[in-house]
């Protein structure tokens, strides 16, 4: 009796490392991880029946002075990053919303690669990435081959540092109002990895035709390179396609302020793409077609766009990109 119970023990105990997929803790959860002796927190959505499948995952970056609460809609405001939950649970996705600490406004924002922007936190944010890679790995079985960021603003630029700092970790990138840096601190690009710009032509905050940041544009923000410029640097690096293939999309809205049009440079090494969405007319708000903004907020930010579904569209890029 004694070694049957010890054979029990031995058996229970070598199931103890890796959650097996049956124990995930299902939907969206609060966690925290050390990073350089800070806790920082970031929540995880876990969907449904993901039982033995290796499973991508999407990091979700907010916007400077924003935080967790904006992407996932708990505050009550309108939120096209929640949708992110709704794509996990019909692909089988692990998303992961992070937050960066608290800057000059004492307020979340991401240490990006501006240099002349004084109103960041100076976190170790790739670390803080990087760290929630191995976490969420060690926790439940990952695709590391599929591992994807998304942001908005400032959370987008900070984005686009992870596609410069972790090309052998992240697949793909994807931001909205966001740019590369103008005066960075950041080393060259110089690996390829697929990354998607969304940008309104008309955004006050984060400039088409690049210059200072903010509205009305403050040298504490920092500045970045046009959207066009910076698409440019990336078709370079990856070596795509010089001439995009265009597409318009239908104009769903005639009062949103314009029609979005898709520019895709393919070809890339490694299998990279570099694609544009122009937001015709379009302002500092994400574009969505479910979730749609006050006039209030549009008074503010500019036009909404309600042609496209921003999740989706960036899903769509993501979805064949595997890091090699």
């Amino acid at each position: 009796m004694a070694r049957f119970i010890f054979l029990i023990f031995l058996l229970a105990f070598q199931h103890c490392g890796k959650q097996s997929s049956d124990q995930y803790e299902e939907g969206l959860s609060l966690k925290y991880v050390n990073v350089d002796g800070q806790s920082r927190r970031y929540k995880i959505y876990i969907p449904q029946d993901a039982e033995g499948k290796a499973l991508p995952v999407v990091f979700v970056l907010h916007g400077g002075g924003g935080n967790i609460e904006n992407m996932t809609g708990e505050n009550g405001y309108k939120a096209p990053f929640k949708l992110w939950m709704d794509i996990a649970e019909k692909e089988k996705l692990i998303i992961v919303y992070v937050e960066g600490l608290n800057g000059a406004y004492d307020k979340p924002s991401w240490n990006d690669c501006r240099a002349d922007a004084i109103i960041n936190s100076d976190a170790d944010d790739v670390l803080y990435i990087s760290t929630l890679i191995d976490e969420i790995s060690r926790e439940y079985n990952v695709d590391h081959a599929r591992i994807y960021a998304t942001g908005y603003s400032n959370g987008g630029i900070m984005s686009l540092r992870l596609a410069v700092e972790l090309p052998g970790r992240i697949a793909a990138v994807a931001v909205f109002g966001a740019a590369m840096a103008n005066v960075s601190e950041c080393v060259q690009p110089s690996q390829p990895v697929s990354v998607m710009f969304l940008n309104g032509t008309d955004d006050a905050f984060l400039p088409y035709e690049g210059g200072t940041v903010g509205k009305p544009p403050d040298p504490k923000h920092g500045s970045v390179l046009s959207v066009e410029a910076s698409v440019k640097l990336w078709t370079e690096i990856n070596k795509t396609d010089t001439v995009a293939l265009e597409y318009t999309f239908p104009d769903l809205d005639f009062d949103d302020g314009g029609v979005v049009v898709k520019s895709t440079y393919s070809n890339g090494a490694n299998g990279t793409e570099v694609v544009l969405y122009r937001i015709n007319g379009g302002g500092h708000l994400p574009p969505s077609i479910m979730e749609r903004y006050s006039l209030l907020a549009e008074n503010y930010f500019g036009k909404q766009n309600h042609d496209i579904e921003l999740a989706e569209e960036v899903w769509k890029f993501f979805r064949n990109k595997v890091h090699n």
